[in-house]
């Protein structure tokens, strides 16, 4: 690959490439060392093809979560699935893996903007910023952005926009999938709450287990409505309020 190649939004690889092997490098010890990964299914990345993949996740971190994907990713298409496997962000063998961001967060300070150079697609969120509830219209450029990264790669991306569990999913991303028909991947990720802080950048409680469950690709009818598109996609990452009620039922005392 020439060393000035650059991606569709005009970014230099290697310098993306160059800013995943040095986060990855420091957060390396942190999910192995500090904390116990625990991952399920992540052979499921093997066999995707090079675009139009979108992966769908639960949230709770601003910058853990992202990163521990890129780490899972990485182990698993060099042949080391269900592991954080330490050459695998090294060779960084795929470049062209991007990830939906809030664009205030990625612009909060200098290690956010660098991470951003990793593969961030900013939107400004349409209901709320600077911690307050707002109502604006949606910036085309915006999706259009996600339109170019859909069809150069694969798009992470967390339908609820935001870390609180259970929140309402996005209608913006089943909109995404009628429009583009990606092959959708759901991932339910836990245990980022308890082991960081909100931004995912300090350890809160050591030794919490790092759980990641990739699961197999929906099988999706594109001409099931937005709403009804949405309901899959918030099942299969387990967000709905049944799975709400199951997990208060799996708290309670068992019965004598």
């Amino acid at each position: 690959m020439p060393l000035f190649k650059k991606n569709v939004f005009g970014q230099l690889i290697f310098v993306k490439k160059m800013i995943i092997r040095l986060f990855g490098t420091i957060v390396y010890g942190r999910f192995n060392w500090i904390h116990t990964p625990n991952i399920k299914g992540a052979e499921v990345f093997q066999y995707l093809p090079d675009k139009n993949v979108l992966i769908v996740s639960n949230h709770q971190t601003y910058f853990a979560d992202v990163s521990f994907f890129f780490h899972v990713i990485h182990s698993s298409i060099t042949g080391r699935p269900n592991r954080i496997n330490y050459p695998g962000y090294l060779r960084c063998k795929k470049h062209n893996i991007y990830y939906v961001a809030a664009e205030e967060t990625m612009k909060s300070g200098f290690l956010p903007k660098m991470l951003a150079l990793s593969g961030a697609v900013t939107v400004n969120r349409t209901w709320r910023a600077n911690g307050e509830n707002v109502r604006r219209a949606v910036d085309r450029s915006e999706t259009q952005n996600i339109d170019k990264a859909l069809n150069d790669g694969w798009v992470i991306t967390f339908p609820q926009g935001t870390t609180k569990p259970y929140a309402t999913g996005r209608k913006g991303t089943a909109i995404l999938v009628k429009k583009h028909k990606p092959i959708v991947v759901p991932v339910v990720i836990d245990g980022f709450r308890r082991a960081f802080d909100k931004k995912g950048l300090k350890n809160k409680k050591k030794k919490s287990e790092l759980k990641m469950r990739v699961k197999a690709p929906l099988d999706i009818d594109y001409s099931q409505t937005v709403e009804e598109i949405m309901d899959q996609i918030m099942n299969a990452i387990e967000q709905t309020p049944d799975f709400d009620y199951l997990e208060n039922v799996k708290k309670q005392p068992a019965e004598n």
